[in-house]
């Protein structure tokens, strides 16, 4: 390696409330569908019809049983009217049929509606997955919080968001074929209404029609007025719960640094504020939530006497028996209902939109991570590729953190060549570039400029100072990201007495949450194991080794110079004693003056 930052960036202010002007606190519609329509036009389309098809068909034989009950309802109170007893045994009967007719269609309706769903939030689930993994977006939505809690996004707000779009379409389907059945019987059977108005006679054909839209758009209106501010609230409901969640989680796994540090007063503390916000919150979704179901209880009590109300002059009248008067009642309450879907499904709608607009989020911090990523040309970002020769090389190479690309750079710029065999330290003040260097090398970091290129062919690996451990059994965890099944479980064994594991080798295949019960001397010698059993040509150590005691240092070194013989090693360490297991030195040097505040530099080795 010939030559010509470790900053921890900031995370980032939660955002506020949304308001009106924030669209994530609007109905977002063309955009929602813009998210839906994927999985219509997907692989999955012939199956996601054909079952959809079935859905729309059952949801109209429940229409037409509700017409057949309709009609029933004429003949029923008519019966009652002239105590026609024979007849009010044959409306039994038939009720019976159309009874038993809805509970079967109901019962095949919600079988189908649920495997469409399951399958839609199946394709869904992959589809988001595939592009958060992809190109490393996880690591770059984490780094610049452009999306909080992405994790509950793809599995809480995908479930809701299928679920709801399928309700809520399926009801909108629902009332517009209720209303076309139902608006002609409607209109037969409500007759003209005439009134002097003026002077003039005024005749109003099939006023109960008119009077059902007038009424629904009404409380549709009021409805919005009064709900609108509901979906800004639900976003906000959301996101503090997963923030809350959050601290939970990280509270169970460093519960032994919580322990040590008798911190629990400070995490409760923690706890509580973000749970406070959740109770500010909550306050708001209260006050809204409760004048809304006001207006609607208002609403719908009030529809079931006012079709009576209005059609009560022809019944008195004579124009009307009985059974014409409930069938009005009947079917004006289909009308009405129909026309209604708005205002019957508002809550629903605001908390689908809710999820809608943080799916929408999501999509668009990975759409911007996909474009850095296609972007990185040295000019936007640090460009990475692979190359003929065999080195890994930078040119140019400078360290920017996230949120800073315009400004001072943390490092300058320098010119790096690492060839195979090499051993290198790399030294330094902390915060000074030596882990985002690494990162850089690693193709993770796209923030700063130049251009790495990695030896094609070559596998480079990378261990950090606190190594990812997964949950499972022990030896998924020493083989990862391999599976165990790929090696024998003698050779695991011993790769564990080779890293002083031994109280380890009998519980290769127990499951548990190793992060947790290993320490962190163990998990930093699992690390090495692991490089052994990868056999990287590039080896990149970053304070691998600050967890252990001098002499577990050395034999870990130790192992890796006799596995390893020819890869070449490159180790971040504030330890002396490192420096006895490498020849060559790359130290980060403070700079006043310059383009930045830090500058690499090689140096003499000074060995410990």
């Amino acid at each position: 390696m010939t030559t010509q930052n470790d900053a921890s960036p900031a995370l980032p202010a939660a955002p506020g409330t949304p308001g009106t002007a924030d669209p994530r606190g609007r109905l977002r519609l063309a955009d929602s569908w813009r998210l839906l329509k994927p999985y219509w036009v997907s692989e999955d389309r012939k199956a996601a019809l054909s079952l959809l098809a079935v859905v729309v068909g059952l949801n109209l034989a429940v229409v037409a049983v509700n017409v057949w009950l309709n009609n029933w309802n004429r003949v029923f109170y008519n019966t009652l009217e002239s105590r026609d007893f024979p007849g009010f045994k044959t409306a039994l009967a038939q009720f019976c049929a159309i009874a038993a007719v809805f509970i079967v269609v109901a019962v095949l309706k919600q079988f189908a509606t649920m495997r469409l769903e399951m399958r839609w939030r199946t394709w869904m689930t992959n589809r988001f997955l595939d592009r958060w993994m992809a190109h490393q977006a996880y690591y770059r939505i984490e780094q610049g919080g452009s999306a909080d809690n992405p994790d509950q996004r793809i599995s809480e707000d995908i479930r809701s968001l299928t679920s709801d779009s399928l309700t809520l379409s399926l009801g909108l389907l629902n009332s517009v074929v209720t209303l076309l059945s139902f608006i002609a019987i409607l209109w037969t059977l409500s007759g003209p209404l005439s009134f002097a108005l003026g002077g003039h006679a005024v005749t109003v054909p099939g006023y109960m029609v008119w009077v059902a839209l007038l009424y629904a758009v009404a409380g549709s209106w009021i409805t919005h007025k009064v709900g609108k501010p509901l979906i800004g609230l639900y976003f906000r409901q959301e996101q503090t719960e997963a923030s809350f969640r959050y601290g939970l989680v990280r509270l169970r796994e460093n519960a032994e640094g919580v322990a040590l540090y008798h911190g629990e007063g400070t995490e409760k503390s923690q706890l509580r504020e973000r749970f406070e916000l959740i109770r500010e919150n909550w306050h708001g979704l209260v006050k809204y939530m409760r004048r809304l179901v006001f207006v609607n209880s208002g609403y719908s009590q009030a529809a079931i006497v006012f079709p009576l109300i209005v059609a009560a002059p022809r019944y008195f009248s004579g124009q009307l028996t009985l059974g014409g008067l409930m069938q009005i009642n009947s079917a004006f309450g289909q009308v009405q209902g129909a026309l209604s879907w708005f205002v019957d499904s508002y809550a629903s709608l605001v908390n689908w939109q809710a999820s809608a607009n943080r799916l929408l989020d999501l999509e668009q911090a990975i759409a911007q991570a996909e474009h850095d990523e296609a972007t990185r040309d040295g000019r936007q970002g640090i460009a990475v590729a692979d190359s003929a020769e065999g080195a890994v090389t930078a040119r140019g190479l400078v360290l920017n953190v996230p949120g800073h690309a315009d400004h001072a750079p943390l490092t300058a710029p320098v010119d790096l060549s690492l060839n195979p065999g090499e051993r290198w330290l790399v030294s330094g003040p902390s915060g000074s570039g030596k882990s985002v260097l690494f990162r850089a090398l690693a193709g993770i970091w796209p923030y700063g400029g130049g251009r790495i290129e990695h030896p094609a062919g070559k596998r480079l690996l990378f261990l950090p100072q606190k190594s990812y451990v997964p949950s499972g059994t022990l030896a998924e965890a020493l083989t990862y990201p391999q599976p165990a099944s790929a090696h024998a479980p003698e050779l695991l064994r011993a790769l564990l007495h080779d890293c002083r594991l031994d109280a380890l080798a009998p519980r290769l295949d127990e499951v548990d949450n190793w992060s947790l019960r290993l320490s962190p001397g163990e998990q930093q010698r699992l690390a090495f194991g692991r490089a052994v059993l990868h056999k990287p040509d590039y080896l990149f150590l970053d304070e691998a080794t600050s967890a252990l005691d001098e002499e577990s240092e050395a034999a870990m070194y130790a192992l890796v110079r006799e596995r390893l013989p020819q890869a070449a090693v490159v180790s971040i360490a504030h330890r002396s004693t490192v420096a006895r297991w490498h020849e060559r030195q790359l130290r980060y040097l403070p700079q006043e003056g310059g383009t930045a505040p830090f500058a690499p530099a090689e140096v003499p080795l000074q060995a410990g």
